[in-house]
């Protein structure tokens, strides 16, 4: 079996980390399927939403260690025998930190499903989606520290902007681990649902998202992550040529059409 797997079912593409003995550590064959995948959804018109799960107990509890060691870097072939600092460097850059790259690049909108653990860069592919559904109980930690090294896959990027500057240093300098309920306050997750209403309550939330109006739920998404980065004068004008283009299209005509009907109903 494929330590990742990648379906499309009703518009919905999964992405599913699938080394369950490992906690669904990465592996170097993991990071390259899951870069495909995304670059497959990127480039779709029919895939409406994306999940990213993990099988067996854990979401992801980050980088292979074992496969580091023996690879002599960061998710490189075995066979590679090369060890300077550039080598890695690269090897980051064109392997695993392609996944935040390409997710920039993804309009439709990503859901994280996480249970059991999170660490480390398992964390850090959390952070990268738009939403994450987590289980009550589940543990989450940058544990880069704890062996070393510096947050090298977006920890440094993703987790300030949702928790602040000082809480992602403490998560960042300490390696301490986090309950769901904690994290929730914190604004590193953005639900919190029992464990046995994980996959039902993602399943609805996904089912909104397929059946909206996907323009403007693309647009809504990337005028968020651009705005970011832009004077208040750029970021309405980038929004107001997307509401020119959202109120032409079949979607708004039928909103329209519904808040009519209901209006009318209501005063008859």
């Amino acid at each position: 079996m494929s330590d990742l797997l990648f379906t499309v079912e009703n518009k919905v593409a999964k992405i599913t980390l699938n080394r369950p003995e490992s906690l669904n550590a990465f592996s170097g064959e993991m990071v390259e399927n899951w870069i495909k995948a995304l670059e497959t959804i990127r480039d779709s018109d029919d895939i409406r939403a994306v999940l990213v799960s993990g099988n067996g107990r854990a979401f992801c509890s980050g980088g292979d260690i074992k496969e580091m060691i023996a690879g002599n870097g960061f998710y490189k072939s075995k066979n590679d025998i090369s060890s300077s600092g550039l080598s890695r460097k690269n090897s980051l850059w064109k392997k695993i930190q392609r996944i935040p790259l390409l997710l920039e690049e993804i309009d439709q909108p990503v859901i994280a499903k996480v249970h059991g653990l999170a660490f480390g860069a398992g964390l850090d592919m959390a952070l990268m989606c738009d939403i994450r559904i987590v289980a009550e109980g589940t543990k989450l930690s940058e544990s880069y520290v704890k062996v070393g090294l510096v947050p090298g896959d977006g920890a440094a990027y993703y987790l300030p902007r949702l928790v602040g500057v000082d809480k992602a240093l403490d998560m960042l300098w300490t390696g301490k681990v986090v309950e769901a309920e904690e994290a929730k306050g914190m604004g590193l997750v953005t639900f919190v649902v029992p464990e046995e209403e994980l996959d039902s309550f993602t399943d609805q939330y996904l089912e909104k998202l397929v059946t909206g109006p996907q323009q403007a739920i693309r647009l809504t998404k990337r005028a968020l992550y651009q705005s970011r980065n832009m004077s208040l004068r750029s970021s309405l004008d980038m929004i107001s040529s997307s509401m020119g283009l959202v109120t032409e299209l079949e979607d708004y005509q039928i909103g329209v059409q519904a808040v009519k009907d209901k209006t009318k109903a209501n005063f008859q």
